[in-house]
């Protein structure tokens, strides 16, 4: 598929699911402190790998999308409620080229919209009972109560590095870390639960772990990528932020192994205090390290070599569906993923 298409049948996906959102978004007050911020994140345009991958996966084995909406809607809506609370634990400034949720309000109320859209994110859920019948309900409940508690158990690794300022750190565990923070709730549950459903519940659908951890890696080392490299108007995030914000990126942990003596301690002692004055002329410091040692380049290859493994797993794991569109999408989606400049 062209880009062109890819980024269309990607907004088509992400349409059906923004469409769910707004429809259960109560019509009641506090509306200026709490339910017209809801609709904030979402409204300002993402990706759409999580509903895309959940709606394709299920009409691919035969599901329809009236089946898989209130799913996409629930993935999609916990997939911004995580990025409210990521923005506050973060302190980023930028979320899809506007100000962050808490710095035009405030930490508070961020973190409240945050937790309403956890809540209402249950509520789709709920109505499957009524499409898809209590058992196969309750085991997409079961899915995404295991991938919010993944989820979290990643994010705190990553916080947790960061206060204790942790440097010997290598690939691999970047890459459990990545299992559990990204991959979980970027491919594997999105993929497993339209499984389920395309199937009603007959696909046995562990089988589709290696493929969404391989995915899902490559997607997340493309995006650490960008960060550094990419045209901010297009990211829709402040550049190097993850620099700043000392994000134990696989960039940074290649610099940690490559780096000499002296600017290992140079690097640990800005990573110590990443609010100090002064950080952007060290990150573009620790930006010309990364040139100087290749480390952009490592992680191109890295993300290169999931995404080829990505690839080997569909065609083991999709082989014996019929050939469609949907079909199509999900193949080709892993390629868009790591040559994306967004």
């Amino acid at each position: 598929m062209q880009d062109a298409v890819m980024k269309s049948m990607l907004s088509e996906y992400a349409g059906y699911a923004l469409q769910g959102i707004m429809h259960i978004i109560p019509d009641k007050e506090p509306k200026k402190y709490l339910y017209d911020l809801i609709a904030d994140y979402p409204t300002r345009g993402g990706k759409g790998f999580r509903p895309g991958l959940c709606i394709a996966t299920c009409r691919a084995f035969g599901g329809r999308l009236d089946q898989a909406l209130n799913s996409a809607t629930a993935l999609e809506l916990f997939h911004n409620a995580f990025l409210v609370h990521d923005d506050v634990e973060d302190v980023s400034y930028v979320r899809r080229n506007k100000p962050t949720m808490h710095q035009y309000n405030n930490m508070g109320i961020a973190v409240n919209v945050g937790d309403a859209m956890n809540v209402l994110s249950l509520k789709p859920l709920l109505k499957n009972k009524e499409v898809l019948g209590p058992a196969l309900a309750m085991k997409i409940f079961e899915e995404i109560e295991h991938m919010v508690a993944e989820t979290v158990e990643g994010q705190a690794i990553e916080l947790g590095w960061r206060k204790d300022n942790v440097c010997r750190l290598d690939d691999a565990d970047y890459m459990r870390m990545i299992l559990k923070k990204t991959c979980w709730y970027t491919c594997i549950h999105p993929v497993r639960i339209g499984a389920m459903i395309g199937s009603c519940g007959k696909v046995a659908v562990d089988k589709f772990n290696r493929f969404g951890y391989f995915m899902g890696t490559a997607f997340q080392i493309q995006d650490d990528i960008l960060n550094l490299v990419a045209e901010e108007n297009k990211y829709g995030k402040e550049i190097g932020g993850d620099i700043i914000e000392g994000k134990r990126t696989l960039m940074l942990i290649h610099l940690f192994k490559t780096c000499n003596k002296k600017e290992l301690e140079k690097l640990a002692l800005f990573l110590s205090d990443t609010q100090a004055d002064g950080n952007h002329e060290i990150a573009a410091w620790i930006m010309r390290l990364m040139d100087k040692y290749g480390s952009i380049d490592h992680c191109r290859k890295v993300a290169k070599y999931m995404a080829g493994a990505a690839l080997k797993e569909f065609c083991s794991v999709f082989a014996a569906l019929p050939d469609s569109k949907d079909k199509k999408f999900i193949e080709e989606l892993i390629v868009y993923m790591i040559n994306r400049d967004y």
